[in-house]
């Protein structure tokens, strides 16, 4: 059965799509057959596998606004054998507001992946840091979502209003939602701070958290210059052998 997985976090900057990226490229490294859907009008999952945004004949956008057929939008093993990429351009800006007169708007998305559900073991949704109508629409297409934290002060802030939208999302549009699980992004051993946050989390979630941790690691940020996940960029780094524990525990749990 595939798994539907959301990764969220209305905050900016914690490693929503260095996840979604290097998450997708590890599971299809594991033999798992994967679909990455760009729904952040930036289009960094899109650009961090060295796809040109602006070359895109079509992309979410047009599927999620002109039903356009999601199979004729996607791409097919990106980088690493097993992984199909839906790429994003930035006219997905204007979607919201598109999609708005549509009937059952919160649920395109939903009805879009329904013709996939046999061919892939796992679909992951990069969302936009905010909370509007493509978020909603991935969290109700959604099975689980994770949530990036940043290792750094501010880390917990707003991560209730998350919460809070989820619970309404499960109460009213997609009873089957839950949180697969909070990933702490960024995190350097040597500060305090970033093992407190760590305790804090498993405190407040326990085993909701995931027990991978993402360091900070140079090769993982200069991947998405190069168009590479980090498994290609730099196999034996940091940042790739952590996605790759973080991908292994995700099928553990499934």
């Amino acid at each position: 059965m595939t798994k539907i997985i959301a990764i969220a976090n209305q905050k900016g900057g914690v490693g929503k799509t260095t996840t979604a990226i290097n998450l997708a490229a590890s599971l299809a490294t594991l033999d798992k057959k994967v679909l990455l859907i760009d729904a952040d009008p930036q289009a960094n999952a899109t650009s961090g596998l060295g796809i040109d945004p602006q070359q895109l004949q079509s992309s979410v956008y047009e599927c999620l606004v002109d039903d356009y057929p999601i199979e004729s939008a996607m791409m097919h093993d990106v980088g690493v054998e097993g992984l199909d990429v839906l790429g994003s351009r930035i006219d997905l800006v204007g979607a919201e507001l598109e999609l708005i007169n549509k009937p059952h708007r919160e649920k395109v998305l939903r009805s879009m992946l329904e013709s996939l559900k046999k061919d892939y073991d796992y679909i992951l949704i990069d969302c936009s840091p905010s909370l509007g109508l493509i978020t909603v629409n991935a969290l109700t297409a959604a099975h689980s979502v994770i949530i990036p934290v940043q290792a750094e002060y501010f880390a917990l802030e707003g991560i209730s209003k998350l919460l809070n939208t989820v619970r309404i999302i499960k109460s009213k549009l997609n009873t089957r939602l839950h949180i697969e699980g909070f990933l702490l992004t960024m995190y350097d051993a040597r500060l305090r701070l970033a093992n407190q946050i760590y305790e804090e989390l498993k405190s407040h979630f326990g085993e909701i958290v995931f027990t991978t941790v993402i360091p900070r690691n140079t090769r993982l940020s200069e991947a998405p210059s190069h168009g590479l996940p980090a498994i290609l960029y730099d196999p034996q780094s940091r940042g790739a052998l952590s996605h790759i524990q973080l991908a292994q525990e995700l099928i553990d749990k499934s």
